[in-house]
């Protein structure tokens, strides 16, 4: 039992880090390049990783890591740009909270792990949480926004269930340096076909997809992966609603958006979500697929 809370800890920094993505590419980045924004976004954590672990793809994992890459990394970063630069912070991290739901009815077909009862009542809390701190009334929601987080959402929990699926044996760095370049490489050249040239960053953009690439990207997808080798795919997904409470938190205290007694009422239903949910491991345990190597470790052949 400790420790998979040791994991829960350590998956709960990539959820928090994704909650500020929304603030940062709403105010510093470039509004009108979401391919080249997301390319940008990819590539360079993907080639730190690979520095730190040198190990290319072999056999399968050549057309695994493309599959992957677009769906967690490529189409992913291109609707969540759009849906930050559509709508406010806390909107656009919330919307991403159905995702644990999601995930965990994905997981029944694809990885035969049949959802339990504390997950899914904590899924149901997390996302009545979510629609209670998302309808205020305070702001318009932006349609093409809300389509573009939900189609995210449903690439990015199919591209997770089918990590877990395949990631079995492979080093955590190798798996996730390849799905970003994947995934970034299949983005310039619909970048440069639909957006042009790439965008003129200033000093201000530097730094924000500096932080957006290596923090927000880079170290999260690897303790998210860690994550999903070693935990439940209904139980990341869970850890996953700290994205929309960091959203919302963020929005208010540094984007100025408002922050009604609802919201407070739907950020304390979230986290009793999220607690409940990770009390399924102590009472029933899972056949688990074999460890997903750690950052440093050889991978079995």
């Amino acid at each position: 039992m400790e420790a998979k809370w040791r994991f829960v800890l350590l998956t709960a920094i990539a959820p928090i880090a994704w909650g500020t993505t929304y603030y940062v590419t709403h105010q510093f980045l470039p509004a009108d390049s979401p391919l080249w924004g997301a390319a940008i976004r990819a590539l360079p954590a993907g080639l730190v990783l690979l520095a730190l672990r040198r190990r290319l793809p072999r056999g399968s994992w050549w057309w695994k890591s493309l599959v992957l890459g677009t769906l967690n990394m490529g189409a992913f970063f291109a609707l969540v740009y759009v849906a930050a630069q559509l709508l406010p912070t806390s909107i656009a991290a919330t919307i991403m909270a159905t995702g644990p739901l999601m995930m965990m009815l994905l997981a029944w077909p694809l990885i035969a792990e049949r959802p339990q009862r504390m997950p899914l009542i904590g899924a149901g809390l997390g996302i009545i949480g979510v629609c209670t701190m998302l309808f205020t009334g305070a702001t318009t929601i932006n349609l093409a926004g809300v389509l573009a987080s939900l189609s995210a959402m449903a690439l990015s929990s199919l591209g997770f269930v089918l990590t877990k699926r395949w990631g079995a044996g492979v080093d955590v760095l190798s798996l996730t340096s390849w799905q970003l370049l994947a995934g970034g490489l299949t983005l310039v050249p619909l970048a440069l076909l639909v957006e042009g040239a790439p965008p003129v960053l200033d000093g201000t953009a530097l730094l924000g997809f500096g932080y957006v690439s290596l923090i927000a990207t880079a170290l999260a997808y690897v303790v998210w992966f860690t994550g999903l080798a070693h935990l439940g795919a209904g139980t990341v997904g869970l850890i996953g609603l700290l994205n929309p409470v960091t959203g919302v938190l963020l929005g208010v205290a540094l984007a100025g958006e408002v922050f009604s007694p609802q919201q407070v009422l739907g950020i304390l239903i979230t986290l009793t979500g999220i607690v409940l949910g990770q009390r399924a491991g102590a009472t029933r345990q899972h056949a688990a697929p074999p460890r997903a190597p750690l950052f440093g470790e050889r991978a079995r052949p």
